[in-house]
């Protein structure tokens, strides 16, 4: 059983090129989501306002099999990209420790890791966000191959667990 693999989903390549980076360098196995159906703009701002779980393939590894899973998606409307909330929901059993990784024009990352987080009943081990600039220009690359590099056994990472917002106690 290997310890860690990185599911993406990618409608642009952003998130994809982030996940690709991240596997090649740590040399992890990779999954991807695809759309059942094409898709246009409209519909990925309709699935994220109406937090639709649209239809999915998925090609890779069986989440189950690892031990910590990192998911990589994009942000779409401040929101969770529809496709990966999908594969959440159907795979959340598999899906014991989760790291997040969002790829965004701007915010709305904090958004998507607590609707994982509630997706999935429990917190996530840590998270990181990346504009799509910091992929494209690669200014991101040395923190997002630091984020992985945390992530592997032993690591101070690898042993926390992250409470989602809507668990934490009110200060």
């Amino acid at each position: 059983m290997d310890s860690i693999m990185v599911v993406c989903y990618s409608y642009t390549g952003i998130s994809r090129r982030a996940a690709q980076l991240l596997c090649s360098h740590h040399g992890w196995p990779l999954g991807e989501i695809t759309d059942a159906t094409p898709r246009g703009t409209w519909r990925c701002v309709l699935d994220s306002l109406l937090r639709r779980q649209p239809g999915i393939g998925y090609q890779g590894p069986d989440p189950g099999d690892f031990r910590t899973v990192v998911l990589v998606a994009p942000i779409w409307m401040y929101r969770l990209a529809g496709p990966m909330r999908s594969f959440v929901v159907r795979h959340r059993e598999a899906l014991r420790r989760v790291a997040v990784i969002t790829t965004m024009n701007s915010v709305g990352a904090s958004n998507a890791i607590g609707e994982i987080a509630h997706l999935l009943g429990h917190g996530i081990i840590d998270s990181a966000a990346f504009t799509a600039r910091e992929i494209e220009d690669g200014s991101g690359t040395a923190r997002l191959i630091a984020f992985g590099d945390e992530l592997q056994p032993g690591s101070a990472a690898s042993q926390r667990v992250r409470q989602p917002a809507w668990t934490a106690p009110a200060a």
